[in-house]
């Protein structure tokens, strides 16, 4: 029988020595600290809405550390396998010997500060050689090791070494579907295979709503624009046409797009066409949520229900409310390029179909990936959803961090 424990807003399986029971998968059963949120009437722009979620409680999150805030200070370091020697803090017990190259699915981390770091699922960090997306939620302990980090490849083709370290950016976070592939299937070629779907659906949306002139295939252009790669036709009123030539020129209805842009996520995103489309969606959604949540300040906004074209697709919720603070900025651009790649389909998801997602908890299948003492990830599996749970199991910290949900 699984059991469980609410501590606080947020659900969590609870260590062993602190277990009570409430009932296995599949019964029916709501998750701890469900009852504890509320969905707000939604924001939306374009083809994206936003419903913030609201909770009773959350809890002290200020002694963790984000990715973001570890590599601008310094403190965390990525690089490459074969650069993990320069990285030894003391002799380990039972050293880890990876091969001495750099691989394509592992870097290494060291966490230099005194702060437990937090990585998310979806953060890309770019250079090496290759640009690459965290593959789970996990805890990094203060003062670490080299940590093997398990990642996938967003930039299918480079790898030439641009940086011996890794940068991670404010903004830049996989947007769902990407996120979607990582977490659900953790199979590289799919992640790549989404990444390039993805970064297609970008340009050839962006280049829809502001043309841009068409440019020689011998030369260089504006906009979206680079060197030759492989030939991609794509026009208004006709689906994605895919085909290659000797000379492999990335075209989006005339307009140049490079080699490498078309297989990296990164510089996609980094494209000024691009930037400006996600801009022009996000920036008006993050007004108006700035604007709710003043209104509440007597509320905890820990996180949001995020639809598509009137579909539900995601959700993201936190511990506290700094804790969402800290990553809505990268959230939000990654809701807006989902919004911006958006194809066909439609629906007209509202604030009931919003709270009945948060609400629902119906699990078939859990699976538990845990660190003694540092953290446990649950992946769930349930009626018409996937979520990954990431508990804090440090002292005096037991409790969820995040909680990433999406819809099937």
């Amino acid at each position: 029988m699984k059991t469980k424990l609410i501590l606080g807003t947020l659900m969590m399986v609870a260590p062993m020595l602190l277990l009570v029971g409430l009932g296995s998968p599949g019964t029916g059963n709501t998750a701890p600290g469900s009852g504890d949120f509320k969905v707000l009437a939604p924001i939306s722009h374009g083809n994206l809405t936003i419903f913030p979620v609201v909770a009773g409680r959350t809890h002290d999150t200020s002694d963790f550390l984000t990715l973001d805030e570890g590599i601008r200070s310094g403190e965390v370091v990525v690089t490459e396998v074969g650069k993990m020697h320069t990285m030894v803090r003391r002799p380990p017990t039972n050293p880890y010997r990876p091969p001495s190259g750099a691989q394509v699915n592992t870097l290494v981390l060291v966490n230099n500060s005194k702060r437990p770091l937090i990585l998310l699922a979806g953060e890309i960090v770019t250079g090496g050689k290759q640009d690459r997306i965290v593959g789970k939620d996990r805890i990094i302990a203060p003062e670490s090791d080299p940590v093997d980090l398990s990642v996938f490849c967003v930039e299918h083709g480079r790898w030439t070494e641009t940086s011996a370290k890794f940068e991670s950016r404010n903004y830049l976070m996989a947007q769902p579907s990407v996120r979607k592939k990582v977490m659900e299937d953790k199979n590289q070629q799919r992640v790549w295979d989404e990444v390039r779907t993805q970064n297609y659906n970008i340009a050839a949306n962006t280049l829809k709503a502001q043309p841009a002139t068409p440019q020689p295939s011998s030369g260089g252009a504006s906009g979206l624009t680079g060197s030759t790669s492989e030939t991609i036709s794509v026009t208004a009123s006709a689906p994605l046409i895919e085909t290659e030539s000797a000379t492999s020129t990335h075209t989006f209805s005339g307009v140049m797009l490079d080699g490498a842009g078309a297989t990296s996520y990164a510089k996609v995103r980094e494209n000024k066409q691009v930037e400006a489309q996600v801009k022009s969606i996000a920036d008006p959604v993050e007004k108006s949520f700035e604007s709710v949540i003043k209104q509440l300040r007597d509320q905890n906004a820990v996180g949001v229900v995020v639809a598509v074209k009137g579909r539900i697709i995601w959700a993201d919720i936190f511990a506290s409310k700094e804790l969402l603070t800290k990553y809505w900025p990268k959230l939000l651009q990654s809701y807006a390029a989902e919004a911006l790649s958006a194809s066909a389909g439609s629906g007209d998801a509202g604030i009931k179909t919003a709270q009945e997602f948060v609400e629902n908890w119906k699990t078939t299948h859990e699976v538990v990936d845990s660190e003694p003492g540092l953290y446990r990830q649950t992946e769930m599996t349930g009626d018409r959803f996937r979520a990954f749970e990431l508990t804090s199991l440090l002292p005096k910290q037991i409790f969820d961090l995040h909680l990433s949900k999406m819809a099937e």
